[in-house]
């Protein structure tokens, strides 16, 4: 029995006492949840239903408890059920009805732990979108971890998501990268405001392979050829890097469209209807101190150039205009001051900030060697990169140690730790558990133990405590999953498979024995163990999958 379908079972029950008893039925929620108890000698799960209801029908709670304990214990599966404090219902299950969960989750394979929860949403989620200026830096990566487990949380509890790099491949940094290629080609010095690093001088000359005369023209001319075959080999790279750690989007947006297709006029008249528009010292101004930004925003210079304040109005427009009910930005830790302008942005608008827009700040990343941060990129010269990442640790472990940790929180990663092939490496310690897994799957088959089907499962052998302790870790996944989507917390995910599902594993491994000794005959509790050991295989793979890291057979 999954909590859910327990939680059905108390709902039932709470129907069954208010029909008995003459209750109005109408204050029953359409749903319940039960928890797991903190202290495992309370119970299996525990639920406040009668706590809830109480005072809807003036019944004392601990009176109301009562008659659900009695109702409940009559459901198959429910072994006990006592009262604590005001009316709280600890429950346990029997046996069978708690190892039938092993059979659900091996049957549900990779859709075990999905939901619809968040069914309906329709959410564009904005990460990385690094200036096309130079290789995607160590703060940048941590966005494209977290951003892409988090599209994957969102769509395994229903919502529809539209992933999105934004480009911004318009404005001056994009001047100065160009004047940068073009001091490289000619051997001369880095401009004052300019890139520096060995990949300027890679484009540089690749620009050239590709374009001989571009040396040959006058300086504005050449410094257009580099900006736009420039661009175009950075942003090809970046895209690369990304898709080499597991990173697609859904739309690679151009802030330049915005511009080209007139998205910026049409932001700034539909502002100019919502009555927030005003003009003053000769520049175009969005009143956004009306919704609590510290100040007003400039939309348009007095010299007719557009702010990137009005590129970011356009940009939301355009995404509102595209049928995404929530706009989520993730951007980097030095954005704070983005929010209320942005938030008033949308106020202005007509949208309301707390439904529309939500931004996620990401903090600080360091990468360190011998208990020292990294300053320096082999190839980039000033900051550390994806690449120098990868390098260090490989792909599974930067995506985990990125995932693992609340994005609000900076992170130190040091290279020795998770290098090492030891379990307080927090990746190895979760990968070596899926490796376990399917290696005893692998065993069993070479000694001629099968699973059997479903009706040969006698999930009421499971009675263990450490086989009870790994079958309510298990049954805890799907309600995982939906929390860390509802709150933006992948690093929920990776506590839960560390702390609970791994830990949970290795104790009944430690305990319980799958595979039969010597010339033992193989029996049924083998069978069912076997059936749990996969639970846990499919559980670990599954979770492993939303946080983009792999989920190996063997180590």
């Amino acid at each position: 029995m999954t909590p859910a379908e327990l939680a059905e079972v108390v709902l039932a029950a709470a129907h069954a006492v208010f029909t008995q008893r003459g209750l109005d039925p109408a204050v029953l929620p359409g749903e319940t949840t039960v928890e797991r108890p903190r202290n495992p000698e309370h119970g299996d799960y525990a639920s406040t239903l009668a706590l809830q209801l109480s005072k809807k029908v003036g019944r004392p709670p601990r009176e109301l408890a009562s008659a659900l304990a009695e109702e409940l214990g009559k459901a198959p599966g429910v072994k006990s059920v006592e009262i604590a404090g005001p009316g709280f219902l600890n429950i346990r299950l029997d046996a069978a009805a708690a190892g039938q969960l092993a059979r659900v989750i091996v049957e549900a394979g990779a859709e075990y732990g999905r939901s619809e929860r968040l069914a309906g949403q329709r959410i564009n989620l904005e990460f990385v979108s690094a200036n096309p200026t130079g290789p995607v830096h160590i703060g940048g990566v941590r966005w494209a971890a977290v951003g892409d487990a988090l599209s994957r949380l969102l769509r395994a509890t229903g919502a529809d998501v539209g992933t999105e790099y934004y480009f911004n491949d318009a404005g001056s940094q994009i001047d100065r990268f160009a004047r940068s290629l073009l001091a490289a080609a000619r051997g001369e010095a880095v401009p004052e405001d300019g890139y520096g690093g060995a990949y300027i001088s890679e484009i540089a000359a690749e620009v050239q392979a590709r374009r001989p005369e571009v040396l040959s023209l006058d300086d504005a001319a050449a410094q257009e050829v580099f900006r736009v075959e420039g661009v175009a080999l950075m942003f090809d790279e970046i895209r690369s890097s990304l898709r080499d750690f597991g990173v697609e989007f859904d739309t690679y947006f151009n802030e330049k469209d915005l511009h080209d297709r007139g998205e910026l006029d049409l932001a700034l008249a539909r502002l100019r209807e919502q009555g927030h528009v005003f003009e003053a010292e000769g520049a175009t101004w969005l009143r956004t101190t009306e919704f609590g930004d510290d100040k007003d925003r400039v939309l348009r210079k007095s010299n007719g150039e557009w702010t990137y304040f009005a590129a970011d109005c356009a940009y939301y427009l355009d995404k509102r205009e595209r049928g995404f009910e929530r706009v989520v930005i993730m951007l980097g830790a030095d954005h704070h001051g983005y929010i209320g302008r942005m938030k008033a942005m949308a106020a202005c608008f007509g949208d309301d900030p707390e439904r529309n827009l939500e931004i996620l700040i990401g903090q600080l990343v360091n990468l360190l060697r011998d208990g020292q941060p990294m300053r320096m990129s082999k190839r980039a010269g000033t900051v550390v990169t994806l690449e120098d990442l990868v390098e260090a640790i490989g792909v599974d472990a930067s995506r985990y140690a990125l995932a693992r940790y609340s994005s609000d929180s900076p992170i130190d990663i040091d290279v020795e730790l998770w290098t090492r092939a030891t379990r307080d490496n927090p990746v190895y310690y979760v990968q070596y558990v899926a490796a376990r897994t399917a290696g005893v799957s692998r065993n069993a088959a070479e000694v001629g133990l099968t699973r059997g089907d479903a009706g040969s499962f006698r999930p009421e052998l499971l009675g263990h405590e450490k086989e009870n302790e790994l079958l309510k870790a298990l049954a805890e996944f799907p309600s995982v999953v939906a929390t860390a989507a509802e709150l933006r917390a992948p690093h929920r995910l990776a506590h839960y498979l560390e702390q609970n599902v791994s830990q949970a594993y290795h104790r009944f491994y430690d305990n319980c024995r799958v595979l039969p000794q010597g010339d033992e005959e193989i029996t049924d509790l083998h069978r069912a163990r076997l059936w749990l050991n996969d639970a846990t295989r499919t559980v670990i793979a599954n979770g492993l999958h939303l946080l983009g890291v792999t989920a190996p057979e063997r180590m």
